[in-house]
């Protein structure tokens, strides 16, 4: 794997303070049901964690440590920090410069200590509009989308991004959901607060999903339909398809252990770690996202994840705010003609459906540069148009 500069990081104290630093960010959102490849068998599979190359022994062990809790999360992501910034990936060397960034921890509603991130233009930039951003399963907001938040920002948004509880640096046991509107209670909780900015009231509100935060952004627009002033949905997760549902028979077993085990890792899954990144360079990178969930589902999380699409599925005919769609044609982790059919159910009368060729899951950062550069330009494009509008 070539970086643009050898590695030869050693870790930092992981006993020190956790620092707010700006940093980069992964990708790995793997739904427990997608797009079922041809041959392929449903299976629970035990956690992997081969060596990272190009690291010293002291921080592959770091890797490998136990991300059941945040603390540890939380210095196994310090200790990458440096490493992050040396990715040879176009949306690290070519980050806009004077981007302004601010990370912190704040304390919800149901007691849990949730980490915020914000990147703000440069200041002498005109604020056009707000961006919230949800991100994918098993992801956080720190790796891949510091890149895709600085683009944004660039152009002169401001861009917030939270952790979920359970996932990146945010608190809650690792790749748990206990019940997938509480992370809907979380996500519409925390951008409130960030909506009635001094800064940023009276200007347009953006809320921007990918895979399964496309099902968390639905579900929130769902339950306050006249607060966003538009939606941008990225591969989103919003219905299974039949052929990948368990039988009605293993539904029942998974429900009954649902409850008796929750927090297992039994929940079955497919082999689909080729199919995030059609360019195998930026596929090699992802792996560095070190504090990713990549294990089988938790019982209950996959349950949940379950009844969310069909709860989804039942209601895209009320999706009315404006829309903008994106989807890799070839994307086998989730349908594109899922995509194609909440675009032709939702309600809204400004809507809009592109569909890349040849893409596969992670379009915002998996893809050859020329065709992630193009889906950030159609992003900030539909931004900057509805915008002007407002």
């Amino acid at each position: 794997m070539e970086l643009s500069v050898p590695f030869r990081f050693r870790s930092r104290n992981l006993n020190s303070p956790f620092t707010h630093k700006p940093i980069s960010h992964p990708l790995k959102h793997q739904p427990p049901f997608s797009i079922k490849p041809k041959n392929s068998t449903l299976t629970v599979r035990a956690l992997r964690k081969a060596p990272l190359e190009g690291l010293s022994d002291e921080l592959n062990a770091i890797a490998r440590r136990n991300l059941d809790f945040a603390y540890t999360r939380r210095r196994v992501r310090d200790a990458f920090i440096e490493v992050h910034q040396q990715l040879d990936h176009c949306l690290f060397k070519n980050a806009p410069a004077g981007i302004r960034t601010e990370e912190w921890y704040e304390t919800n509603s149901r007691g849990l200590e949730i980490f915020c991130k914000s990147w703000m233009p440069r200041p002498e930039i005109p604020l056009k509009a707000s961006v919230c951003f949800c991100h994918g399963y098993g992801d956080t907001c720190t790796f891949f989308f510091e890149g895709i938040a600085r683009r944004i920002a660039a152009s002169g948004y401001g861009v917030f991004a939270m952790d979920y509880p359970g996932f990146g640096l945010s608190e809650g046991l690792h790749g748990y959901i206990p019940k997938f509107d509480y992370l809907v209670d979380d996500v519409i909780e925390h951008y409130t607060k960030i909506k009635a900015r001094p800064d940023l009231r009276g200007l347009p509100r953006f809320i921007l999903g990918q895979s399964m935060g496309g099902a968390v952004s639905l579900k929130v627009h769902l339950r306050e339909p006249n607060n966003w002033d538009g939606m941008i949905l990225v591969a989103p997760m919003c219905k299974i398809a039949d052929d990948v549902l368990p039988s009605d028979a293993v539904m029942k077993v998974l429900t009954l252990l649902s409850k008796v085990m929750p927090k297992a890792k039994l929940f079955p899954t497919q082999e689909l770690d080729e199919l995030f990144f059609r360019e195998p360079s930026k596929r090699k990178l992802a792996v560095y996202n070190v504090i990713c969930y990549d294990d089988n589902p938790r019982l209950r999380t996959g349950m949940e994840l379950l009844r969310t699409t069909k709860e989804i599925e039942s209601q895209v005919h009320k999706v009315s705010a404006p829309l903008l769609v994106l989807h890799g044609a070839e994307d086998k982790v989730t349908d594109p003609l899922v995509s194609k059919f909440l675009y032709e159910k939702a309600a809204s009368k400004d809507k809009s459906l592109k569909l890349y060729e040849g893409g596969y899951h992670c379009i915002l950062e998996g893809e050859p540069d020329d065709t992630i550069f193009a889906v950030h330009h159609d992003i900030i494009s539909w931004l900057d148009f509805r915008s002007s509008i407002k």
